[in-house]
């Protein structure tokens, strides 16, 4: 099977000993003007050639139909049985981001693609017990189609029998953990080892789950993998915003 290569970025000194829990990172986007469909906001961030965003007339149907992707087709989603604010759509969104950014909400299980004007487009995600592990500001330095899987070291000292997985990794397919697609988070030259990633469990979306970083499901991860250029500055807040203060 030919295999996509990953979008890297040169990162110097990878000897860092590990990440920094609550590092705080600036980082430039990559901008690129495009017409936002059946919205008014004068121009959007990201990728020349994405997706039309959602609108009034977005079909829903086709967006989450089966995908083919490569040597894989990703299976439907059964969007209906989903409270439909986990739909790819729209919102209005306050922020002081700028547009292009990532937010990620752990605590009501939405990521946030800032789109300007006080919108941006949102998902609903699926966030594991590292996701609420760790906070703060990172960069997207490596985006990976048809990702390889590697367990953590800490997980497969809870269940060895993933050792096997440590050399090669698991392979690309329906059944690797991470997806259609992954995006590595990193803090300056440290991989935090936390990602925005495609599940094959997509019940997963909208709950706290006992494992991951960042789901999404395989239609929404491309989507939103096609949208966002390298050096994309990601927030995972630290706290609920609908939280009294």
């Amino acid at each position: 099977m030919k295999r996509s290569q990953p979008q890297t970025e040169t990162v110097a000194e990878f000897a860092s000993p590990g990440p920094s829990r609550r590092g705080f990172l600036t980082g430039g986007l990559a901008l690129g003007a495009l017409t936002l469909a059946g919205c008014q906001t004068a121009d959007l961030v990201g990728l020349p050639d994405q997706p039309a965003l959602p609108d009034e007339e977005f079909d829903y149907a086709a967006a989450y139909a089966a995908l083919p992707d490569g040597d894989f087709t990703w299976p439907a989603i059964n969007y209906k049985k989903f409270d439909q604010k986990y739909w790819r759509q729209v919102v209005e969104y306050k922020t002081r981001e700028r547009p292009g950014t990532v937010i990620v909400d752990p605590y009501n299980n939405f990521l946030y693609w800032t789109l300007g004007s006080g919108k941006a487009l949102r998902y609903g995600i699926g966030v594991g017990r590292a996701g609420f592990a760790w906070s703060g500001e990172a960069l997207i330095r490596v985006k990976r189609p048809h990702p390889i899987w590697r367990p953590p070291r800490e997980m497969i000292a809870r269940k060895p029998s993933l050792e096997r997985y440590w050399e090669k990794g698991f392979p690309p397919g329906l059944r690797n953990p991470l997806g259609a697609r992954a995006m590595d988070l990193w803090q300056g030259a440290t991989d935090t080892l936390y990602r925005i990633h495609g599940t094959n469990q997509p019940n997963s979306i909208g709950k706290s789950v006992s494992s991951g970083c960042i789901r999404m499901w395989q239609q929404d991860v491309i989507d939103l993998f096609n949208r966002v250029p390298l050096r994309t500055k990601v927030v995972v807040l630290q706290k609920d915003p609908n939280a009294e203060a």
